[in-house]
């Protein structure tokens, strides 16, 4: 008897970072000490230096249920993208520029293969954020987990001067909201989507073409979460002050809004002033889901909101333009019981 009759092959996990190891490279920052393989990751510190009050934030996530598209599909590529980006954004948010990023994979029968596929993804997701993917963990369960499914689950730490915190405290009556487009459901409410879709949930059902999606329904599910990191980004290098910001996760509207508003503001935003992604109508009728609770699950097309004062509104849309981004005007702040009013 030995580990690898036992369902675990050490083999196949070193011929999996082998493979890693060029995706990784991609990532790379300078601050990077040492490459992958050690037992932890090293980043130095010089990345904060010249801050006067640095604060640390840190983040971390999973795919959720639509990890399970990616089985049906047997598309490894791009979940590792929506793991990443549920983690940075949580960072953006609070105005830090994230750091670095470590995975973890949990597999039933570690496939060298697609282990690295799936790490092709984290990388892609690390190098659209900036952030050095310095280590992770792929770990063989055999016996607790199918041989063909595996979970994924990451967090990501950076940096941010305090003084340049966003925190919501310099809310304002006027001041201006800023949605910027999402991809489509991003990485939240899956387990409603799969009950919706129950029927179509095969390789073939997935495979079907929408007119209305013009794509496949697998594809429109599968696209992976936009990382607004450069969107941020590009909002400070302009010098606009970003008075409050919110990732539209879990929970959607009605949870998430409210997280980003200081002491007596209050958000209304307009459902009528940006377009909302096909895939949520069709999941809504095929559904029968009230409206309340797709903006209470769902992101509808906006995947992150930012506030700044009115006078800087246009100089905002710009550069998150320039960042790839597409913005809208979507609402305002009013005083008030803190809140989020769709209207």
């Amino acid at each position: 008897m030995d580990y690898k009759k036992a369902g675990v092959d050490i083999e196949a996990g070193y011929r999996a970072v082998e493979l890693m190891k060029e995706h990784i490279k991609k990532t790379t920052r300078p601050e990077v000490l040492g490459g992958i393989g050690g037992f932890s990751g090293a980043f130095s510190a010089s990345a904060f230096r010249n801050m006067e009050h640095p604060v640390l934030l840190s983040g971390t996530d999973g795919v959720g249920t639509k990890i399970k598209l990616a089985f049906l599909l047997d598309k490894h590529d791009t979940v590792g993208i929506d793991c990443v980006a549920m983690c940075v954004n949580d960072v953006a948010c609070a105005g830090g520029e994230p750091l670095f990023f470590l995975d973890y994979i949990a597999c039933g029968k570690n496939v060298p293969e697609k282990i690295a596929a799936i790490v092709s993804g984290v990388a892609e997701g690390c190098r659209q954020a900036g952030a050095a993917l310095i280590g992770g963990e792929t770990a063989e369960h055999p016996g607790l987990m199918p041989e063909d499914e595996y979970d994924l689950a990451g967090f990501t730490v950076g940096v941010v001067d305090e003084k340049d915190m966003i925190d919501g405290k310099e809310l304002s009556d006027g001041d201006v909201l800023i949605g910027i487009a999402s991809s489509g459901i991003h990485s939240n409410g899956f387990s409603l989507v799969r009950k919706v879709f129950e029927k179509e949930m095969t390789k073939e059902g997935l495979s079907v073409y929408y007119d209305e999606l013009g794509t496949t329904l697998g594809e429109a599910l599968l696209a992976p979460t936009r990382i607004y990191v450069k969107a941020l980004k590009n909002l400070k290098e302009a010098e606009i002050r970003v008075y409050a910001c919110c990732h539209i996760t879990g929970g959607g509207f009605y949870e998430n809004v409210p997280r980003m508003l200081g002491a007596n503001t209050h958000a209304v935003i307009h459902k009528d002033s940006y377009p909302i992604p096909p895939i949520f109508g069709l999941l809504q009728r095929k559904g029968e889901i009230e409206e309340h609770m797709m903006y209470n699950t769902y992101n509808m097309g906006i995947g992150m909101i930012v506030a700044v004062a009115p006078a800087n509104a246009e100089r905002a849309m710009e550069a998150i333009r320039e960042a790839g981004e597409t913005p809208y005007i979507i609402g305002e702040i009013k005083t008030g019981t803190k809140g989020v009013t769709l209207c």
